[in-house]
């Protein structure tokens, strides 16, 4: 005999993992949230032995890593909650044939060069009011370019300003300097990427929803999307022929996203919309999972 019934469970914030893609804008409301903090920030409820928070590890190398999970609540859909990854990497950045080192200075802008001799008066700051510089780690470039993006209401071009996290501190799991920036006097609201990233699980591949972590807009940029079709590959091919200082904000996003070592997952350069997979010709024969399996 079988049988179906019983107490009908109650929704909660976070039940409705209905995928989407586009471009949204959206503020910070959690930095690696604790069993707790999921539950109560994000409406989910975590097993206490849930992978979703271990975020210390080691790489393959040996090196501590770290991995820092910004959430973002959608400004035009509270119900929407999304979270953009940075991983970290307790090594220096060098490029591939080990001749120039990755720099990064006290406002977290990165160049690269073989000593800090090679680097230019905008990046280190000139004679009176000179900018710290040191080598960048792996991971950090990603990092400070959203975090300059966040916190956009400090002014970059004052000498005074500076953008820096303790390096030791972040090696061991400590991202409180992140976290009490949230809703704090720097923070602005972003413009983000949703996407769809495909991963092999369990033998099969499974679709995910992500967000694009190498590139975010200020609020007011989302507006530029609705007046240009940045979805026409002409539009595309034209500001890629440009100068990047010739590009506006927006533009350079657009060039980067698609580029050659752009977005490798599947968006739409326009408002953020429900996903459709069989828009996306990568999905066939695919199983869409509801959330990463850490959830």
């Amino acid at each position: 005999m079988s049988g179906i019934g019983g107490t009908k469970r109650e929704a909660v914030s976070g039940d409705n993992f209905a995928k989407k893609v586009g471009l949204f804008e959206a503020n910070i409301i959690a930095v690696n949230p604790t069993i707790e903090e999921f539950k109560t920030k994000l409406g989910r409820d975590l097993k206490e032995d849930s992978k979703a928070v271990e975020y210390l590890g080691e790489s393959k190398d040996g090196n501590t890593t770290l991995r820092i999970d910004f959430w973002m609540q959608s400004i035009a859909n509270e119900d929407d909650k999304f979270k953009v990854t940075f991983y970290l990497e307790d090594k220096e950045r060098q490029n591939k044939d080990q001749t120039k080192y990755q720099y990064i200075n006290s406002v977290g802008m990165c160049s690269w060069g073989a000593s800090e001799n090679d680097l230019a008066a905008w990046f280190t700051g000139d004679v009176k009011n000179p900018r710290e510089v040191r080598i960048a780690h792996s991971g950090e470039e990603e990092l400070y370019d959203f975090l300059r993006t966040w916190l956009s209401k400090l002014d970059y071009r004052q000498a005074d300003t500076t953008l820096t996290l303790d390096w030791k501190k972040l090696m061991k799991g400590n991202v409180s300097s992140i976290r009490s920036e949230v809703n704090g006097e720097w923070c602005d609201n972003v413009v983000a990427l949703a996407t769809i990233t495909v991963k092999e699980r369990e033998g099969e591949s499974k679709e995910y929803q992500t967000v694009y972590n190498k590139g975010f807009l200020p609020a007011y940029a989302l507006k530029q999307f609705r007046l240009v079709d940045y979805t026409n590959s002409s539009v595309v091919s034209n500001l890629a022929a440009k100068a990047s200082k010739d590009l506006k904000p927006h533009e350079r996003f657009v060039v980067k996203v698609t580029g050659e070592y752009g977005c490798k997952d599947y968006y739409v350069l326009r408002d953020i919309q429900e996903y459709v997979p069989g828009d996306n010709f990568v999905a066939s024969d695919m199983t869409i999972s509801e959330d990463d399996s850490d959830y």
